[in-house]
Parts: structure tokens; sequence; C-alpha cells
């Protein structure tokens, strides 16, 4: 049997139960699909993996269990540095002079790193680089009313969030 006619029996032979068990592990269509594509992938690569096995299905379910869990624990990682980088706190803008000044700049910038990464994202793009919600929403590939309350729902956390600071200022 060629190397392709065995992964075509393979897939053909396996996909379906790999993609149900995937899509109910991940519960995302999308990562199930990349995962399947690549358990086949290194199949593909490395044919000889199935020789080995005793139940190529057993093999191949915990091939795709072990890549999700990969997946997740990536994803996790990656989550936990946005969160760091979130609270070191990077400052957003130049230095000021006016002590009052700095100190406002400094609870802005805390009180952005606090929203939620859609809403921060938006705000940006509406407060420092001026799009459009149409704008913004085409390039974050939401609607445009989304972007426009995640804009408001992070104005509104700002205010609160900034309102005391303010009031001491005046």
């Amino acid at each position: 049997m060629s190397p392709h006619d065995f992964l075509a029996r393979v897939y053909d032979d396996h996909a379906q139960a790999l993609f149900a068990f995937l899509l109910n592990f991940t519960r995302s269509e999308t990562d199930t699909r990349d995962i399947l594509q690549d358990v086949f992938v290194k199949l593909a690569r490395q044919p000889g993996l199935l020789t080995e096995a005793r139940n190529e299905r057993a093999f191949l379910l915990r091939s795709a269990h072990n890549l999700a869990i990969d997946l997740m624990r990536r994803r996790v990682a990656r989550e936990k540095k946005h969160e760091q980088l979130a609270a070191q706190g990077v400052s957003l803008f130049a230095p000021a002079a006016d002590p009052d000044q700095e100190a406002y700049r400094e609870a802005l910038t805390g009180a952005l790193g606090e929203l939620p990464a859609e809403q921060r994202a938006v705000v940006h793009l509406k407060l420092w680089d001026g799009w459009t919600f149409e704008a913004i929403a085409k390039a974050l590939g939401i609607p445009p009313n989304t972007a426009a309350s995640r804009y408001r729902y992070g104005l509104d956390k700002l205010r609160e969030r900034l309102r005391p600071l303010y009031d001491e200022m005046k």
C-alpha cells in the first residue's frame, strides 16, 4: 500500500471519531480542525508511527489529546503573559513635569491595564488612533455595534476608576 493510500485509509477510518472527540474536548470547531490537521500532518511525515501501535484509533486519540492539551497550555501561558504585561503598568505616556499630571497619567495607564483586552483594544484605536467604529470593527473582525459598545463600556470603567483622582486634583 502506498503512503498516500495508507494515509487516506487511516483518515477515512478514524477522522470522524477524532473530530467528534476533539470537538467535545476543545469546544471549538476551529481548534478541532487545527488539531486534526496536525495529527494527520504528523502521521504523513512519520507514517511509521502507526506500525507499532496495537490499536490505531487509541494511538490517534492519544496523539490528538496530547496536541489539544499542548494547545491549551500554550494558550494559558500566552494569556498569563498578557496579564503580566498589563499588570506591569507599562507607561503609555511621556513623563510629566507636573506631579499631578504624572499621577493622573500613571492612574490612567493602570486603569487601561485593568480593562478587558477587547475593550482596551477598541478604546486605544478610538482615542489614540482616531479610528471610526467601522474601521475598528473591520480590523478586529467584530460588528460595528460591538465595537461601539466595547468603547462605551471601556470609557465607563475608566471614568469610574479615574473620577476620584480627577475630583481630588480639581
